[in-house]
């Protein structure tokens, strides 16, 4: 659970609040008017969310790509016919 402190006091404990996040591991979420508004974590924990947020974007990517052939443009144009073709409408009858 992180610690949480409005903005006006957190600039007046901001020295304090880099010790507790630094050497006492805690994360400390800074509010206006009671909603989050920024949170402050150690480098280390920063470095552990951004691999961990690459990580989940190459899964993704690698999941988009083993669809590959899934559903084809042109065997959709099959199944539905000439509806589903572009036709010009100086060309009807």
């Amino acid at each position: 659970m992180a610690y949480e402190i409005p903005v006006t006091q957190a600039r007046a404990e901001l020295a304090e609040l880099i010790n507790r996040v630094v050497y006492g591991g805690e994360r400390v979420v800074v509010t206006r008017h009671g909603k989050p508004l920024v949170a402050l974590v150690s480098a280390a924990d920063l470095e552990r969310l951004e691999k961990d947020q690459e990580a989940a974007e190459e899964q993704v990517i690698s999941s988009v790509s083993s669809l590959g052939s899934v559903a084809s443009a042109s065997g959709e144009r099959g199944r539905f016919g000439l509806g589903a073709e572009h036709r010009c409408p100086e060309r009807r009858g």
